[in-house]
This record gives structure tokens, C-alpha cells and sequence, in this order.
């Protein structure tokens, strides 16, 4: 029974640590980067440009409703995606009389399209923070998707396995082991102590 269980813990581990391995290496990593933020500092880059809708695409805006969170029209979000070169179809508006807007955020950096509906004038401006705010937002799942968010929910299966395969290797050792559990008592009061002490 022991060997069987030492097979089982031994293959759940080195999977688990294979398929989870750059993933937990990344987030390691951002971490860091979000604990010691003051290193990185950000340097925005901000791209703004005002450009006329088509005549063709006039009464589009003007058929809008004067107060909604609708999407846009298709043809009209078709126009500013390939325009601008930013994902538009099925993204919510706050369109007002005046004015509809989009908001844009991206993960390491943030961007909003405006129309006036007056004018047909569009407006869109982009600001990028670097490389580092992008990890970061990667790691924070900030406005990266629903498929990032999906990875980040499989890596996070992919750690507790790792984690309790683990333990049943260092239970299946303990024996022969002797500091096996003193060390792995202290891992788990280690941050509880922390938190107690110096957490206000």
C-alpha cells in the first residue's frame, strides 16, 4: 500500500509541477514586482488621436438612444475596431445625449473612445505603464479576460495538487525524516505568527 501511494504522490507531483511550472514562476516573480512596487516605477506613454466618422455612419449615431449601456451598432464598432484597432463588438457604452464613451482598460495600461454625437468627432486615447504594470495586471487577473482568468483558475488547481502530493510524499518519508515535521509545523505558523505580529 505504501509503494502504491509513494507511485501516486510521486506522478500527481511531477505533473502537477510540470504543467504548473512557468505559471508559478510568473506569479512568483510578480509578486515580488507588486511587494517592492517603488522599484518599478511606471513611465505612461499616452496616444491620443480625434479622427471624423464616415457620413455613412452618421445617422448609425444618430439612431442610437440618448441614454443607454447598449453596445454599439454593429457597423459602427466594425468601423472604430479596424479604425483604432481595439476590441469594441458586445463592450457596453455609457451613451448620453451628448456623448457616447467606451471604456478600454487593458492589462498594463488603461484607454477610452468618446463620440460626439453632435459632431461625429471620435477620440481615442491609449496610455501604456510598461511591461511591468502588464505582468502585474496579469497576475492580479486585472482587465485580462475571461481566458486569463480561466488560466489563472487551472493554475490554481495545479498548485494544490502540487501542494498536497507534496504532502504525501513528506508524509510518506516523515518516518525516516525526523525534521519532516517540525520544519513543516513551522511553515504553516510562519505566516499565521506574521500576520499576528505585524499585520495592522
Amino acid at each position: 500500500m505504501r509503494a502504491f501511494w509513494l507511485r501516486q504522490f510521486r506522478l500527481w507531483h511531477w505533473v502537477s509541477a510540470a504543467v504548473g511550472l512557468t505559471g508559478m514562476l510568473l506569479f512568483a516573480l510578480t509578486g515580488l514586482m507588486l511587494n517592492h512596487a517603488g522599484l518599478f516605477p511606471a513611465r505612461p506613454v499616452t496616444v491620443e488621436e480625434t479622427v471624423a466618422l464616415p457620413p455613412d455612419l452618421l445617422p448609425v449615431l444618430a439612431a442610437m438612444p440618448e441614454a443607454a449601456e447598449a453596445p454599439l451598432p454593429p457597423e459602427l464598432a466594425a468601423w472604430l475596431t479596424t479604425r483604432f484597432r481595439v476590441a469594441l463588438v458586445g463592450r457596453a457604452t455609457e451613451t448620453d445625449a451628448a456623448e457616447v464613451y467606451v471604456a478600454l482598460p487593458v492589462p498594463g495600461g488603461d484607454g477610452w473612445l468618446a463620440i460626439d454625437r453632435d459632431t461625429g468627432e471620435v477620440t481615442h486615447r491609449h496610455t501604456d505603464l510598461g511591461w511591468v504594470a502588464f505582468l502585474n495586471d496579469l497576475h492580479k487577473g486585472r482587465n485580462a479576460g475571461p481566458v486569463w482568468g480561466l488560466f489563472i483558475d487551472l493554475l490554481a488547481v495545479a498548485c494544490v495538487v502540487f501542494t498536497v502530493s507534496g504532502l504525501g510524499l513528506l508524509w510518506l518519508h516523515a518516518r525516516v525524516r525526523p525534521a519532516t515535521w517540525p520544519l513543516t509545523w513551522a511553515g504553516a505558523l510562519l505566516p499565521l505568527l506574521v500576520a499576528l505580529l505585524f499585520v495592522h
